[in-house]
């Protein structure tokens, strides 16, 4: 492919989005480049005295349909398709009297935002753009010689390499710009596509689909020898605020895992009162809940001492300067918070292989979003799991009732056991954290490891046994046999929270009475594997 500059001489604008418009149309007319431009574009660049030529000009034919319309004419895909060293292409130009198109501009009618919006079925279809695609399409295809810009981020990069290159485009630049172009219609029609999906009477839709783009290249995946990228999902309804990386080293692909396990877990407590969660491989090692962020720090990190080292801290909260005093002195790998005050930027300097990401404000919970993984012949999808519950939802199953703090500690450790990976047991007092049970193939197993954490924890603070510090106990799922709420008994347990629905959950509920402890059933599970 030749690799020679292009000089722009005819640009042709049309754009849903007007950020930015003038200014970049102010440089292109400074330049000597002819405008060609539709509709309520090329008005807006009329009225600001800038000579424009409508597309109706060009094709002979006044936009029809409403709009419907307007540019699917060969006057103007002829002008994007051409091969400008083509004989025949040349003559057909010519003959027919097609102008070049060097540089199109276009954007799309905003389909996602009139989705979002709440708008009728009616205006979501007004929406799909079909000549806008169809032009991008023609000029990224013909990238060798026709540029073409689909976000206005992108304008100051061309104006600027038009200034500097006396009005060329050089291909290495046209390659790119078409890069983006494809990327955009993918995403665009992948809207439209799980949107009239997810119309289907069906549980599920019928086809499902998602683009992602390279955000920038790990060092290498969960090993070394396995490369890897961090990719952001274009146009994604659960990302983020740009996150703040304000110092330490870059992420790496664990470091990312977790960081989102952080940021989902965190994102369940109400910055009424302060969280912080303590994360290791993609599992909590201590949750805490307190109305001073120093206490919810310590709370957390003395669930288990050891996990916590070289783990990820999550707060819901702007980081406070006692707090950054205290998490220096440990090895930490990640801070990560909504914000930090300038106090606490200064303390957190001191260390510099700390790596704190600012988030902005927290996502909030999406009902609709679909999650998938990887499996061998395909991928597994689902929708996130947003299921919440309160105090009223929950069925006492016991003769004893939960008293108001064993619920309140019941609730705080039901939401931590949806974030902990099957088979999954929380051990919580004070909506704290005291010892938690992950990933086991047996549940009595993971309430043993989690009565073994409660213990060494109790034995860090000088206590002979754990039965001095009674806890409350959530399962994410039902418990099968006895054997586990008698582990968790033994441990000191005075109330359990789980989902129920054992075939055997009379001999589970009879094993409660027994020991005097109280049991409620949530009816629903959070299985996270």
């Amino acid at each position: 492919m030749r690799s020679k500059p292009r000089k722009v001489a005819r640009a042709l604008i049309s754009v849903s989005d007007k950020t930015g418009l003038l200014e970049f149309v102010a440089k292109l007319h400074s330049f000597g480049i002819e405008l060609i431009s539709t509709g309520g574009t090329a008005q807006i660049i009329s009225q600001a005295g800038y000579a424009v030529t409508q597309v109706s000009e060009i094709t002979g034919i006044e936009e029809m349909m409403d709009g419907r319309v307007k540019t699917l004419h060969p006057s103007i895909h002829g002008g994007l398709l051409a091969l400008r060293d083509n004989k025949n292409h040349i003559e057909s130009m010519i003959a027919n009297n097609i102008p070049e198109i060097d540089l199109l501009v276009v954007n799309l009618y905003p389909f996602r935002e009139t989705v979002e919006n709440g708008e009728g079925y009616s205006t979501c279809v007004e929406n799909i753009d079909i000549g806008g695609p169809a032009m991008i399409r023609a000029a990224a295809k013909n990238h060798e010689y026709v540029a073409v810009v689909v976000d206005p981020k992108d304008y100051n990069v061309v104006s600027t390499e038009l200034e500097k290159h006396e009005y060329t485009t050089s291909l290495e630049l046209r390659k790119f710009l078409a890069r983006r172009a494809f990327i955009g219609t993918a995403a665009y029609d992948i809207e439209i596509s799980n949107w009239m999906s997810g119309l289907e009477s069906s549980e599920m839709p019928l086809s499902f689909g998602f683009i992602g783009t390279i955000d920038n290249s790990l060092r290498y995946g969960e090993n070394p020898h396995q490369k890897a990228g961090f990719y952001t999902q274009v146009n994604s309804k659960d990302r983020l605020s740009p996150l703040c990386q304000i110092q330490g080293k870059e992420l790496s692909y664990n470091n990312i895992n977790d960081l989102s396990a952080a940021v989902e877990l965190i994102s369940e407590f109400e910055d009424t009162s302060h969280a912080c969660a303590i994360i290791k491989h993609a599992n909590p090692c201590g949750v805490a809940l307190s109305k001073i962020q120093l206490e919810a720090y310590g709370a957390a990190l003395n669930c288990d001492k050891t996990s916590a080292f070289g783990g990820i801290v999550a707060l819901n909260q702007k980081i406070e300067p006692e707090t950054a005093e205290v998490i220096i002195q440990t090895f930490t790998e990640v801070l990560i918070a909504p914000d930090a005050t300038k106090a606490a930027v200064k303390i957190l300097n001191s260390n510099k292989n700390l790596r704190v990401i600012l988030t902005g404000k927290l996502p909030e919970k999406n009902f609709d979003e679909l999650t998938w993984k990887k499996v061998v012949g395909g991928i597994l999808v689902q929708e996130t799991d947003v299921g919440l519950i309160t105090k009223y939802d929950i069925n006492i199953m016991t003769k004893k009732k939960p008293d108001n703090t064993e619920l309140k500690d019941l609730m705080f450790a039901w939401k931590v056991a949806k974030h902990v990976k099957s088979n999954a047991i929380v051990y919580a007092k004070d909506c704290s954290t005291i010892g938690i049970g992950a990933g086991q193939m047996s549940r009595v197993d993971s309430a043993h490891i989690a009565g073994q954490k409660s213990l060494d924890r109790a034995k860090t603070e000088k206590k002979m046994s754990h039965n001095d510090n009674t806890f409350v106990v959530a399962s994410d799922a039902f418990f099968p046999f006895a054997d586990g709420i008698i582990e968790a008994v033994n441990s000191g347990a005075t109330a359990i929270i789980q989902p129920g629905g054992s075939i055997r959950d009379s001999e589970v509920i009879a094993a409660a009475d027994k020991a005097g402890i109280s049991m409620v059933f949530t009816n629903m599970r959070h299985f996270k594997h």
